[in-house]
């Protein structure tokens, strides 16, 4: 390794300090703190943690996380997911400047409008599509009626 100053923090909030030249060979720091030997533990822990789980003393971590099928509560929000999806539609090539109470204005004639959710980058600008969540499932029929409509002069693409 290339000298200079290092420090590396130890999980008992030991420091270890190489001194100027020192490249961590069995030196002692300027604290008087043996550097072997901390090197020497921690390879030890990793040791053990590796033997711990070979042996499966400890469990992987995504043993814990139950199957979905598995737990009530997630398999009703699945079965509430499928059910939100039956109720909405895409709507794509929407204009950039198009605000949500637009495109709800545009499909408040099929239905009763739960949510509209028009998708936006990582920085805020729209995406140019939009999820329109109906109240009922024979709302989204009398939407898919509206594909190739125009809003903002634009065509929209209407997909269930």
């Amino acid at each position: 390794m290339a000298s200079g100053n290092r420090t590396s923090f130890i999980e008992h909030g030991s420091q270890i300090r190489p001194s100027s030249g020192d490249n961590g060979g069995g030196a002692r720091g300027t604290d008087g703190f043996n550097v072997s030997s901390a090197y020497q533990e921690i390879e030890d822990m990793r040791r053990r943690l590796r033997q711990m789980e070979e042996q499966e003393i400890l469990p992987a971590a995504t043993a814990a996380v139950p199957h979905p099928h598995e737990d009530p509560a997630a398999a009703a929000t699945e079965w509430d997911k499928s059910e939100v999806d039956a109720r909405s539609i895409y709507v794509g090539n929407v204009d950039y400047a198009c605000l949500p109470e637009e495109v709800q204005q545009h499909f408040e004639d099929c239905g009763t409008i739960n949510r509209v959710t028009i998708l936006t980058d990582d920085v805020g600008h729209p995406k140019g599509f939009a999820y329109v969540e109906f109240l009922e499932v024979e709302a989204v029929q009398n939407a898919l009626r509206l594909n190739d409509t125009e809003l903002h002069d634009r065509r929209l693409k209407v997909q269930n």
